[in-house]
């Protein structure tokens, strides 16, 4: 079933073998595989994918992996909601959340890119499984490392939320605090893949990773019965994703299993970590490094990798984007769990913020199919809402005490003289 054929330059298109690489080093562009779409159209029917088990390997021959999948068999294929109480309060028509904090085993997208690279590093012989992580990752690389019995070593800010830290510890995993930005941990994680010859997830083994977020793209389809939404909002961090679901939409059409307009796609990142927004509104052609702050840790990236690449597919795509203050987070993740009990963390806060304000401005219509991207369960960064919620109200056992307290809870009735 694999049609993988190679990687190939981004920029000058340059071919490359089939190894841990993921620089050009003719032109620096980062490289992406590539595939005989030709010999994919025999095989992937949307009767074949039908018969397929409910996990990412059901689109097996757009995935760069050579033998037979290792891990992720329970990963991917998560609900499409048709979000009809969020919809109303938006006063949109037809609104979706592609809802990834429920993937498994660790309650983010992140399991769907982890799935191929851990199965690209034991093709390639790799013994030792590393990432430069703000937490969702570092849970997912841990966990599929334990599955397959691989040395794992997860670098993360020391700042990371602790939740996120017993997500990845609790595997059995190298977790290791560095005193600095996701910026410096991934630039140490770099040196060290070099230095040793460990596979990195996202660094060396990131031509493979970032195919796997084109299977999210490739659902958000699927479930809608092969058929586009006319936009899609997805969180900004290091850029792995929202290109992906541009290439993820022009795949389909390639082979045969969709057609019509392609959405547009929109970025969104927190305001206090907005390199492509600031590119965006800027009509620079690469972003510009920030320093993070925001309640945001997942997506705080201020140097993102594929950034490049967000900008060209934003723009291709005739989208846009629009940033959200670490308040406007919060009260997104509030109403998304309020009107449709999804609840997220910052990340998907962040999305849902940005929509509303495209919406505001006019950017997406109300009247036309909009998908939102959740990539994140809020269990792992839950304290970021505590203080915004009320405390339990505290009664005795009885019946009459609690009597007492709906009692308290009804408007006083007015007499009139």
């Amino acid at each position: 079933m694999s049609v993988f054929a190679g990687l190939r330059c981004a920029m000058c298109k340059t071919e490359f073998p089939t190894e841990a690489l993921y620089v050009c080093d003719q032109c620096l562009g980062p490289l992406e595989a590539f595939y005989d779409y030709d010999a994919a159209r025999r095989t992937m029917t949307r009767e074949a994918i039908a018969d397929r088990p409910r996990n990412l390997w059901r689109y097996r021959e757009l995935l760069p992996i050579t033998g037979n999948p290792r891990t992720g068999f329970d990963s991917g294929y998560t609900p499409l909601v048709r979000a009809g109480r969020l919809a109303e309060a938006l006063g949109v028509k037809e609104l979706y959340i592609k809802d990834d904090s429920v993937n498994h085993p660790t309650l983010s997208y992140k399991d769907r890119v982890v799935s191929v690279a851990a199965t690209r590093a034991l093709e390639l012989g790799f013994d030792t499984l590393g990432c430069a992580s703000t937490g969702n990752l570092g849970n997912s690389v841990a966990a599929h490392a334990a599955r397959l019995g691989l040395t794992c070593y997860v670098f993360i800010p020391q700042s990371l939320e602790p939740g996120k830290i017993l997500g990845s510890a609790v595997a059995g995993p190298h977790v290791v605090g560095i005193d600095g930005t996701y910026d410096d941990v991934n630039r140490l994680c770099t040196q060290v893949g070099d230095r040793y010859g460990w596979a990195f997830a996202n660094i060396n083994l990131r031509s493979y990773y970032a195919e796997g977020a084109k299977t999210y793209g490739f659902e958000i389809v699927e479930q809608l019965g092969w058929r586009y939404p006319r936009h899609v909002v997805c969180p900004v961090a290091g850029g792995t994703l929202l290109p992906r679901l541009g290439r993820a939409f022009r795949e389909l059409r390639e082979v045969g299993l969709a057609a019509g307009e392609l959405p547009r796609i929109y970025a969104a990142q927190a305001a206090g970590c907005s390199p492509v927004i600031n590119a965006l509104e800027s009509g620079a052609t690469h972003p510009e490094p920030v320093k993070p702050n925001t309640i945001a840790t997942s997506i705080a990236i201020g140097n993102p990798a594929d950034g490049y690449q967000v900008l060209d597919t934003v723009r291709g795509s005739g989208g846009s984007g629009a940033r959200a203050t670490d308040v406007e987070i919060l009260d997104a993740v509030e109403l998304l769990a309020r009107t449709e009990g999804i609840f997220t963390e910052p990340a998907g806060g962040t999305t849902l913020a940005a929509t509303i304000k495209l919406l505001q401005a006019g950017a997406i219509p109300t009247d036309e199919s909009i998908v939102v991207c959740i990539t994140g369960n809020g269990y792992k960064t839950s304290n970021v809402m505590a203080k915004r919620l009320r405390e339990p109200t505290r009664l005795g056992r009885s019946l009459r005490d609690f009597e007492a307290f709906l009692a308290a809870q009804q408007p006083a009735t007015r007499t009139s003289v």
